[in-house]
């Protein structure tokens, strides 16, 4: 009653490890002894199989699939190989990497039979010496590479392991096609140290790209203040030379038009009696002027005579007769006459004013 009472006591924990160990020591179980066929003189082999038989205990040959005949009680059938692709599931064992962390590990093994032959006579059960191959070539290929090499080379791993076994199991013949790594168990203490490793390189991570997200921001600020102040110089750069080519312009423009009110007024003063029009002229705007004195500021500059209007247009009209005395002189000898009217004329529209302003 004790001794049954003893499993009930254990833990579940224990109790799993316990079936682990189990399925590890536990041999493969073996195809090639089960299910041998009688020899009855006709047989019918099936497709991807061959049959390896006997004559009183000598290998004698191999049967194809199809139809075959054989002697009774002299042949006999001794093992039955099939030529598919076998998969084999590696149980799950220990190894230790380079820097000394016991993983557990296991696989999944493909192989196929390439000689029945050898198969039947090289090698008592191919299916359990290619596990155990396969177990060993890892715990070696294991012992070769950290930890953190083991997780970044898996398929170099796979692929030693698989040149490893052809290489033993040339003899038996047996090839393997792959051998691939179905999970991989850590200890919980590196699994914890793992996870932080990876945490910190996130951060780290995160911290780098937020520094080069500033940095990009940042040249991308001064490149646009660059690029605006560049612009900004080159519009103002612009409208200065829009501006000195406008005043050019008018300046161009009005020297034309008083080139040509100057011509005009040339030409005007050239005819009959342009001489009083132009004393005339002058004297109304000496008047204008003067009456327009005090309008614009408080302090004003008089001459003493204000009140003596007539001196002040006969100055203005001493003022033009000094300024257009060389040009008539020229112009005496040509027309006399009309500068004598003109004179009188002009005499009489002066007396004519002052009168009017008197």
């Amino acid at each position: 009653a004790s001794s049954r009472s003893q499993p009930c006591s254990m833990s579940f924990p224990q109790h799993s490890q316990q079936l682990k160990r189990a399925a590890r020591l536990a041999p493969a179980p073996c195809r090639w002894n089960s299910g041998l066929p009688m020899n009855i003189g006709v047989l019918f082999v099936p497709q991807q199989e061959a049959w390896v038989v006997e004559r009183m205990g000598k290998f004698h040959r191999i049967l194809e699939p199809g139809l075959n005949f054989l002697i009774p009680l002299l042949d006999r059938i001794r093992y039955v190989q099939s030529l598919k692709e076998i998969v084999i599931n590696v149980p799950e064992q220990s190894a230790v990497t380079l820097d000394n962390v016991t993983l557990q590990i296991d696989g999944v093994l493909y192989l196929r039979v390439m000689d029945p032959y050898k198969a039947s006579y090289g090698v008592e059960d191919p299916e359990y010496a290619v596990t155990q191959l396969a177990q060993t070539t890892m715990r070696s290929e294991l012992g070769k590479l950290s930890l953190d090499r083991v997780f970044r080379e898996r398929e170099s791993l796979n692929a030693s392991i698989v040149d490893a076994i052809n290489q033993a199991s040339d003899c038996w013949g047996i090839r393997c096609l792959r051998y691939e790594i179905k999970d991989i168990h850590v200890p919980p203490r590196v699994k914890e140290s793992m996870q932080m490793q990876v945490e910190a390189e996130r951060r780290k991570r995160a911290t780098v790209l937020e520094s080069e997200g500033t940095r990009e921001s940042a040249i991308n600020v001064a490149e646009g203040q660059k690029q605006a102040q560049i612009l900004a110089s080159e519009a103002e750069k612009a409208e200065q030379i829009n501006k000195a080519a406008g005043e050019a312009n008018a300046m161009l423009v009005k020297a034309r038009a008083k080139a040509e009110a100057i011509q005009l007024l040339a030409a005007a003063l050239a005819q009959q009696h342009g001489n009083a029009a132009a004393s005339l002229s002058v004297a109304e705007q000496y008047v204008n002027a003067f009456s327009k004195i005090a309008k614009d500021s408080n302090t004003v500059l008089l001459p003493a005579n204000t009140g003596d209007v007539t001196n002040m247009v006969a100055q203005a009209l001493g003022i033009y007769t000094t300024l257009t005395k060389p040009q008539a002189v020229k112009t005496q000898d040509e027309m006399p006459p009309a500068r004598e009217d003109s004179h009188s004329s002009a005499t009489e529209v002066l007396k004519a004013e002052q009168g009017s302003s008197s």
